[in-house]
Order: structure tokens, then sequence, then C-alpha cells
């Protein structure tokens, strides 16, 4: 399909009968070239008068080609080229990650190896974040403080580098659960977020910040934002065993239940993939967004034109000797 981007231009046309009509001749300067007879006679036999009489026609023709060809260009002649239509949901997700000293330990496995929980939670966090392309998604890590470390984007992939770049003591080493829901959920609520959703990951126990976790998890469900909770950590603080630093399980499912979410408990890379999984399923992709409009440009089509037979015209009138 084509249109044009500027169809008023076409009333510029009639604009060259209008100005030979309305305004006055330019005079033109007179004389002639006698030729002796025979020369003149030579001329007509050999058809001097039809090559004339064409090429006359053609100089006359040319102008108005020329004239044409610029109108259409100017009017912007362009047709619409087929676009894939996007994968779009039209949700707002704020990840809000627990950035404390106990993130160190080194009790999961990747690839066959042991390595520490911000390493799987880089690795298939990242995975998980580029998986939503379409969404809008923003980082907030919290420890003693919390801090946005990527604003909400629908960059997708920006998201996912900043999460990859983030280092444990940059906030303190304890764990502010409500201080870092509170900071995703002002996020959610600057971008006037409908049905917006945070998704909560902490390895530990509420032990510094201002806010209360469930107090921020009432508040985020009467604004109809969602809080899925990821419990992660080996063992919980209702059966610790040896372990100094327990994760808080049961807060964290009554954060989530306060809000309308789900609670999850991750205690192996395998738990953390499966959990990306069933977060993309809760939060389905609500379809594709309309298709953006591409539009070829072809003016430079009628354009060339005109420069050919205006370089035509030149080189016809140079011949003549004008």
């Amino acid at each position: 399909m084509w249109d044009f981007a500027l169809p008023l231009a076409f009333l510029l046309l009639p604009l060259p009968f209008l100005a030979k009509r309305f305004l006055p001749a330019r005079p033109r300067a007179s004389g002639a070239l006698r030729v002796p007879d025979a020369i003149a006679t030579r001329l007509a036999h050999e058809g001097g008068p039809g090559l004339a009489a064409a090429g006359a026609a053609g100089r006359q023709l040319l102008p108005w080609v020329i004239w044409v060809a610029l109108v259409v260009a100017l009017a912007g002649p362009r047709v619409v080229l087929p676009a894939r239509a996007l994968p779009a949901s039209g949700r707002d997700i704020i990840l809000a990650f627990d950035l404390s000293g106990s993130m160190l330990r080194e009790d999961f496995v990747l690839d066959g190896k042991t390595v520490q929980r911000l390493e799987a939670v880089r690795r298939i966090g990242g995975d998980f974040i580029r998986s939503r392309a379409g969404d809008r998604v923003g980082l907030v890590v919290f420890a003693e403080q919390a801090y946005v470390a990527a604003a909400p984007t629908f960059d997708v992939e920006a998201v996912a580098r900043a999460l990859g770049e983030i280092e444990i003591g940059l906030v303190g080493r304890s764990t502010g659960i409500g201080d870092g829901l509170g900071l995703a959920l002002k996020r959610l609520r600057d971008l006037q977020a409908k049905g917006g959703v945070i998704i909560l990951m902490s390895d530990g126990s509420n032990n510094a910040g201002r806010s209360v976790p469930v107090e921020v998890a009432q508040l985020a469900g009467k604004l109809g934002i969602r809080v899925h909770t990821i419990a992660l950590g080996v063992r919980d603080t209702s059966d610790p065993g040896d372990d100094p630093d327990p994760v808080d399980a049961a807060t964290l499912q009554t954060i989530a239940q306060a809000s309308g979410g789900t609670a999850f408990r991750v205690r192996t890379s395998e738990d953390l993939v499966a959990v990306g999984q069933a977060i993309n399923a809760l939060e389905k992709r609500e379809g594709l967004a309309p298709p953006a409009e591409v539009r070829r440009e072809l003016w430079v089509y009628p354009a060339s034109l005109a420069f050919l037979a205006a370089l035509a015209l030149m080189l016809s009138n140079r011949g003549r000797g004008t």
C-alpha cells in the first residue's frame, strides 16, 4: 500500500498555467538570421523543418516533465512495508534483589561447579530479565540501604547487564527487606503502573531499615501491585540448624499473600530456573503490540526524473547555441 506524505502539494500543478494566464508576457529580443536560399532549400529537402519541429516539441515538453516530477517529489510518495508485531504485555516489573553479605555463600551449582549465590542470581536472573522482552523492567537492590540499580525501561538487555555488575558491599551487608520492597513499590507508583509486579528475592531475615515488610506488602495489595517472593537458601528460620543466617521464608510467604502474589522456595540453581519459568507462566504476555508502520520513501525517483529532464533541456538548449 502506498500514499503521499503531503498530498496537498498537488494543488501546485496548475501554477504554471495560472502564471502564463495572468502574468504579463516577457518581452522577447527581436532578430533573425538570414541564410542563402540554397541552404534553406537544402535543409527543407533533408527534413530539417521536421527535425526542428520535433526538437521544439521536446523542448516544450521537458519543462512540464520537470515541473510535474518536482511536484510529485514534494508530495512525498511512499509505500508501507510489512512489519513484524513485537511481543508486549504492558506489564511493569521491578526486581528487588537482596545484596547482603550472605549472598557470597558458595552453596549453588552452575555447570557442575559450586558458585556463590550472587553468581547464580546474576546468571539465572539475567536470563529471566531477557525473557521479558516487551515489558518495562527495573532493578532495585537492597542490604542496609536500598537503591535503584536500573530504572524501569523496555531495554531489558540493559537491566540484565546492570544485574551482572552488582557487587556485595555497595549498600552494606545487613538485610533491609522492607526498605527494598518500599523503594520498588515507590518506583511503580511513580510510573502510575496498573497491575504492576514486584519480584522480591532474599536469602535472610529483615534486620535493617525502617520499613516493616508486611505493611509495605499490604500497601502494595491495596494499590493492585502483586509481590512474588523468592526465599533463597538451604535453611529456614524455622529450622536453622547450624546456619547463622537462615532465610525467613515465613515472612516472605506472608508478604506474597498480603499482596496477592505467590511465594517460592529456592534451594538449588534448578529451583531458581523453575521459579523463573513459573513467574513467566503467572505473568503471561497479553499478546502482540500493533506492528509499527514502516514506510519506504519514494520521492527520490520523481526527483531523479526531474533532474534528468532538466539536464536534457540544458543540453538541448546548448546544442541550439542558446
